[in-house]
């Protein structure tokens, strides 16, 4: 039996949908179970982070990149590889710092937010998608690079575009092995 071409794609689309619309129920319950809005993006770092240690091994295995040589790279495979396999979109990468190893990624399109129209008042201070941060901190753990990730601009708190902010805490000498 042989497969429409365009079978593939739709399923891909439905699955996104339904990933973004069980996203969107968790944090609306996290926002329930939690009083204070940090707690809410601490929780949601957490599961990030947890979801990321354990997506590094399918990206390699499934994306082919080879060893990164530097952060600028790492932060290309991030953008161009990365977010296009698991969430269809490309952010757009700026290095922000005369050392390199402080990165942004620009999406102009957030496939988490597709549903969601605005933050309520009361709850202004929410990451609504800190689960990505806690993913890329994870993945980039897990590889051996520490990082600290957060949002830096947020469509959902009426900024011109979503930038998630990527600070490499060590120097790239220290990266290297010693025998």
């Amino acid at each position: 039996m042989s497969r429409s071409p365009g079978r593939k794609q739709e399923n891909h689309k439905i699955s996104r949908e339904l990933f973004v619309l069980t996203y969107g129920a968790l944090v609306a319950q996290l926002c329930k179970d939690y009083e204070k809005n940090e707690d809410v993006n601490a929780c949601l770092d957490r599961m990030g982070y947890s979801i990321g240690i354990r997506l590094i091994d399918d990206f390699l295995a499934r994306s082919g990149v080879k060893k990164c040589r530097s952060y600028s790279e790492t932060a290309d495979v991030i953008a161009q590889v990365a977010f296009k396999m698991y969430l269809g979109v490309t952010p757009t990468v700026s290095c922000s710092s005369a050392t390199g190893n402080e990165f942004s990624l620009i999406l102009d399109k957030n496939p988490l937010v597709d549903f969601v129209e605005e933050l309520p008042a009361e709850r202004a201070s929410l990451c609504y998608c800190n689960l990505l941060c806690g993913v890329i901190r994870g993945a980039l753990e897990m590889v051996h690079l520490a990082a600290e990730v957060s949002f830096l601009q947020d469509r959902l708190k009426g900024d011109a575009v979503t930038e998630i902010g990527i600070t490499f805490l060590r120097k790239p000498e220290d990266r290297k092995h010693r025998r």
